[in-house]
C-alpha cells in the first residue's frame, strides 16, 4: 500500500492512463482487422489513413514500439496496394 498522498495519486493516475492506452491500443486493432477484411479498395485506401494516424499516435506515446508500427503501417499498405 502507499505511505504517501503523492504516491496514491500515481497510482490512480497511473490506473487512468493505463485503463486509456488499452482502449486505444484495442481500438486500433479493431480498425486493423477491419481493413484486413475489406474488398474494395477505394475504402481500404480511406480506412489505412486513418488506421495509419491510429498506429503512428500508440508509437508516439510508447504504447507500442515504434518498430512494430512501421511493420504494422508497411502490411497494411502492402494489403491495399494488392486489391483491384
Amino acid at each position: 500500500m502507499a505511505n504517501h498522498k503523492s504516491a496514491e495519486k500515481r497510482i490512480r493516475a497511473n490506473e487512468a492512463k493505463r485503463v486509456r492506452n488499452r482502449y486505444q491500443a484495442k481500438t486500433t486493432r479493431t480498425s486493423i482487422k477491419k481493413l484486413r477484411t475489406t474488398t474494395v479498395k477505394t475504402e481500404a485506401e480511406s480506412l489505412l489513413k486513418e488506421v495509419s494516424s491510429m498506429i503512428d499516435k500508440l508509437a508516439k506515446k510508447n504504447i507500442i514500439h515504434w518498430k512494430k508500427a512501421a511493420n504494422q503501417k508497411s502490411k497494411l499498405t502492402k494489403f491495399v496496394n494488392k486489391l483491384s
